[in-house]
Order: structure tokens, then sequence, then C-alpha cells
């Protein structure tokens, strides 16, 4: 395979990976183009991209992805004893107590697990924009299960929900605080508030390109409007969700929801995980073993009650050792809409991220090339370990 419309480098042993990616440019993601960046015990050993839409400086919409910085972020907070896991939400946050929400802990908010992944009659564009907005619409919601009882994905808004915690115990949110102790220090090309001086470097989310088959699973499998992969996906809304519309947004990148409105580049999200992974131009990894080892554990698996499908969550990370078998179960991370992908594998050394600009099928949970990517990317990093 012909990486002509391959551009970057790798370091020595990693050439297969850009194989790998050469065949992914050619095929999943040439229409839109696509990045991949990998830190091994915190050198950047792959930055690549291709296809007809971006480069290496390109800057997309990555959504989901900054679920894992509002996790780390989160986590940091633990660690330094701020925010107690065990602790009831609305022991900071009363108006939450509301509908019978009283008992649920940070642990099980973090987890998925609060039943409150969306409003009655739907969020507003302008809503979905603003967290302080999400949180106050959700305070007196009702759960769509009870509480801790099962998990489901909150989509749009469990960075709200988390963030108004954070703001309410640190007088901070998440955003500032993500900028002081991770973007900032780090030099990180990923952000929380996209600065206007960096607009320029943005490209536009493009909208998914079924093919026929594909079309026709989706015309066969209608999203049912009072299900609540409706809710969760503000799709029940007047109007409803506009999912490339959301990070073209200007007002979104500005802002910055925590559940999907952090844009960056792949070397930028790679490097944030490449600082909880190990050592990184010289400072202690983020979060140290024992906080590593508690939002990695598993806290939720099983039957998700928004997707229907089978997944499982740490706190604020997904478990993804259970989707990539190439992964440790010490493996951090978290997903974006058009099926980027990020994470650190602390026990490998390994910071990963996959970003594309027109949405994948499917790619919710992660693009499919992901699935060929990664095993590359670890058995690579394993023959010079």
């Amino acid at each position: 395979m012909s990486d002509v419309h391959v551009h970057g480098t790798v370091e020595p042993g990693f050439e297969s990976v850009r194989e790998e990616f050469a065949t992914v440019v050619a095929n999943e993601a040439r229409d839109g183009g696509a990045q991949l960046a990998v830190h091994h015990h915190g050198r950047l050993v792959v930055d690549l991209w291709g296809g007809d839409g971006v480069d290496g400086d390109s800057l997309l919409g990555l959504y989901s992805s900054s679920k894992g910085a509002m996790a780390l972020v989160a986590a940091l907070l633990v660690q330094d004893g701020v925010l107690d896991l065990d602790r009831e939400v609305a022991s900071w946050w009363p108006e939450f107590a509301a509908e019978g929400k009283g008992e649920l802990t940070l642990r099980q908010l973090l987890a998925h697990r609060s039943g409150v992944i969306g409003a009655d009659g739907g969020l507003s564009p302008d809503e979905l924009a603003d967290d302080r907005a999400i949180a106050a619409r959700l305070a007196g919601q009702r759960p769509f299960w009870e509480p801790n009882t099962a998990h489901g994905y909150h989509a749009l808004v469990i960075g709200a929900l988390v963030g108004e915690v954070v703001l309410r115990a640190t007088g901070r949110t998440v955003q500032e605080l993500f900028e002081e102790r991770v973007r900032a220090p780090y030099a990180l090309d990923y952000y929380l508030g996209l600065p206007e001086d960096l607009e320029p470097r943005f490209r536009t989310a493009l909208p998914m390109l079924p093919t026929p088959a594909e079309q026709a699973l989706l015309d066969e499998n209608p999203i049912a409007p009072d299900s609540l992969l409706a809710i969760a996906f503000n799709l029940h809304a007047d109007p409803p969700f506009d999912g490339v519309g959301y990070a073209n947004s200007r007002t979104v990148r500005a802002r910055a929801p925590l559940s999907g409105g952090g844009i960056g580049s792949a070397r930028g999200l790679s490097r944030m995980y490449a600082a909880i992974a190990g050592e990184l131009d010289g400072r202690a990894p983020l979060l140290n073993p024992d906080t590593l080892a508690e939002v990695a554990r598993i806290h939720s698996s099983g039957q998700d009650m928004v997707t229907g499908e089978k997944n499982a969550f740490g706190l604020g990370f997904v478990a993804l050792s259970t989707r990539y078998p190439a992964l440790t179960p010490a493996a951090v991370g978290h997903s974006g809409a058009p099926g980027s992908q990020a994470f650190a594998d602390p026990a490998t050394g390994l910071a990963y991220s996959y970003t594309r600009r027109r949405f994948a099928f499917a790619g919710g949970p992660g693009a499919a090339e992901n699935d060929r990517l990664i095993p590359a990317v670890v058995a690579a990093a394993a023959s010079r370990s």
C-alpha cells in the first residue's frame, strides 16, 4: 500500500504503524483526513497525518475526548483530597437532591450511574453550549432510572454535572483548572476553550457519508424519540441535537462544554495522556499509582441502558481494555464522536491519539480503524522494549 498521502515521522521500530495508517488514509479516512500521534515513555514516536483535509497542525472537534480531560481534573482533585469520591453530590450542590437524587455519590456519577442522562423536553442549543445552564436544568430533573442501579452513557451532560461539583467545591471551573494544571504547563495543543487567535487552524467537522449498506442499517433501526438513547443525545428536543454543527459552532468552541466541546490535534491529546502514562518533560506522572488504579478500576460494566451495548467505565474514563484486548487493564481514555480515540496505558508507557475530521459510521465508541491501529502500536512498542 503506497503511503503517498501520509506525512509526518515515525521513530525506528514504528514503521509498521505508518503502513497501517497509510491503509486507513487510503480507505476509511482519506476524505476529510486523519491524524495519529503516539508517545512511548514520554517520547513522541509516531506523528502522522494524511488525507485530503488536515495537516499535522490542524485543530479538530474531538467531541467526547473532553470527558477524558474532565476526568483527569476530577482525579487530580481527588488525589489532592479536595474531592471525596464517596461523598454525596448534593453535599456540594444541594439543589441536586431533588427527585430522589440526594444519595448519589460523586463516584457513582463519574461511573455514569446517576440516571440523569438528559432533560424532559430536551435542551436548547444555547443550553448545550453552557455547562451552567445544563446543570441548572438537571438539578431538579428526575432520573431516568433509580440512581446507582444501572449505568448508561451520559453523552451530553456528564461534564456539566461533574463540572458543577468541581465549581461548588473549588470556586473554579474544570476549564480553568485544566488550563492551569495541565494544558499550559505541558504546552498541550488541546483546548477546553479555543482562543480566537487559533481559529484559523480549526477545520470544520464533516458529516458521515454512509455506504448504501450502512444507510440501510440506519433506516432499518430508527431511534425512537422516547428512547433513552434519544434522550441522552437530545434527539427528543426541538430542534434535535445537531452533532456536526456542535463543534462547528464558535460558541461551543469558545465555551468548551465539558461533555464534548474540546478542540485539539492528535499531538495535543496524545501529549495529555503521556503526562498520565509516565514521566513527561522530566515531570512525574500527573496521577500517582493509587489514583490511577482507582480511576482505571471498572465501576460499571455490562449492558448500557442508553446505548444498549456492552461497555465498561472507570471513573470518568472508559475502561478501554474491554474493547481493545491489546491494552492492559490499567489503560484509561475516551473516544470522540467522529471516531477519534485516545488513551494512556501506564503499564506499557503508551499514550495514543487518533483523530479524524469526517464522522465515521458507528464511530462514537471509536472508529473501526482503531481496531487495527492500536494493536500495531502496541506490537511496535513491545518490540522496542
